[in-house]
This record gives C-alpha cells, structure tokens and sequence, in this order.
C-alpha cells in the first residue's frame, strides 16, 4: 500500500548500480529499510544528495504487509539544512549520530516521541550558532530515555560510584563486576544528566573529559542493547572541539 511519511536518514549502502539501500527513521513505522532507485537523468523523481545523514525526507512508499525491505517511490527534503553539512564539526556530529541511531534504533517500531526528539535535536544543531561541543553528549543521555535505557538518577550523593550494569549510583564499589566509573567521573556524569540543548554552554569541560565522558556513554550503550558494536566515527569526534 503507497504511504506518504517522513523520515530521518541513518544509513545508505549501494544495492547496484541503479539503486540504493536507505535506513531511515520514520515518523509512519519506525525504523524501516527502502529500495531507493537512483536514475542518473537530472528530472528523476528521487536523487541520491538527498540521503545525507540525518537529512530530513518526505516520500512516498509501497508499505507492504510482512516486507523487510519496502520500495521508496518519491522524495524531498522537507526541511534543507543551513549548516550541518557545512560546518565541519557539525558534519562530524551528524555522522555520528547517524551511525550511532542505526545501531541503537534497529527493531524499534512507530514512536512518534522519538521520532518528534530526534527531529527537534536536529533542526537545534542545525540552527544553533555556538556553544554546541557537548551537544552529542546531551542527546545521547536524552535518547536513553525514548529507548527505555535511562538511568536511575535518585539517591545519588557525593562520592558515589555509578553502577553502568545496573543503571544506578552506588556508596560502594560493584564487586561481582567491573561495570562502573569511579566517584569523580561519576559527578561528571550526574552533571551531564542534568544539561539541556539551552544551558549546556555553562558547563566547561576540555576536551579529554569530554572524550571520557562519551566512551562512558558508549559503554553504557553497549552492555544494554543486544550487538552493539563499536563505532567507527566515535574516535573522530573524540578530537573536536578543545
């Protein structure tokens, strides 16, 4: 059945030589995968600038019942960037989070919270003129929470250990595993939980706590989604912004 939607693109692979295979995030189903054919004429309906990561695309598709692989008919960018493919660092970001919610989004059905953050996240990178070092950090914690993954932020005190395995600060030391950081990183974190996109500019951290606090971050990721596995783009983005 032909369906209009919106999506957010995650991921392409070549199919061949005319076509592509598109991941996106979509505002109609979820997380689905689109045959996309790529003419090579100037007047084609779809062309393939359009599946940068994280664009923003409305298009038509033949939903069908039981496919794992559904045949995009149409499609345009429904909101063009002013600066995220442009500005460097931002591009960086862009690529990855866009691997990052491939990962982490696989198997997720309609969620149209997740889907109304993932735009709002977006457009505020794309719009924003400073002040954005920390945003990936923000929206990956933010995004534990669509994913049923956030942390349990209560009872916390200082000097506390946080527990990655259980989710949860601590007084002591987890003995039966080694999935923890210790009370100073810790702080750090509970830091971090409390930023949002509007006030994390008045948080200062260099750029080796910053990198910490994302490969803290990742862990997290990784001991609770099922075959996380490690992301290529993360090393590149541990050397923005000093």
């Amino acid at each position: 059945m032909l369906q209009k939607t919106k999506g957010i693109v995650l991921h392409t692979i070549k199919y061949n030589d005319t076509s592509i295979i598109v991941d996106m995030f979509t505002e109609l189903s979820g997380r689905a995968s689109f045959l996309v054919p790529i003419p090579r004429s100037r007047k084609a309906a779809v062309k393939s600038v359009l599946f940068q990561p994280l664009s923003f695309i409305e298009f038509e598709a033949d939903f069908r019942p039981k496919a794992s692989l559904y045949r995009l008919k149409e499609a345009k960018s429904f909101h063009p960037f002013s600066t995220l493919p442009y500005e460097p660092r931002k591009a960086a970001i862009a690529l990855f989070l866009a691997e990052f919610l491939y990962r982490a989004t696989r198997g997720e059905s309609e969620n149209p919270s997740l889907f109304a953050y993932l735009r709002h996240s977006i457009l505020w990178l794309d719009e924003c003129v400073s002040g954005f070092a920390n945003f990936h950090l923000v929206f990956l914690m933010r995004l534990s929470r669509f994913l049923g993954l956030y942390p349990n932020l209560e009872n916390y005190h200082e000097g506390d250990y946080f527990d990655l395995l259980n989710a949860c600060f601590t007084s002591a030391r987890p003995l039966s595993h080694s999935f923890y950081v210790s009370p100073d990183e810790a702080g750090r974190l509970r830091q971090l939980m409390r930023m949002n996109y509007e006030t994390m500019r008045f948080f200062g951290m260099s750029r080796t706590e910053r990198a910490r606090c994302l490969t803290v971050i990742d862990d997290y990721y990784r001991l609770h989604l099922p075959d996380f596995p490690p992301l290529k783009s993360i090393e590149v983005l541990k050397e923005l912004f000093d």
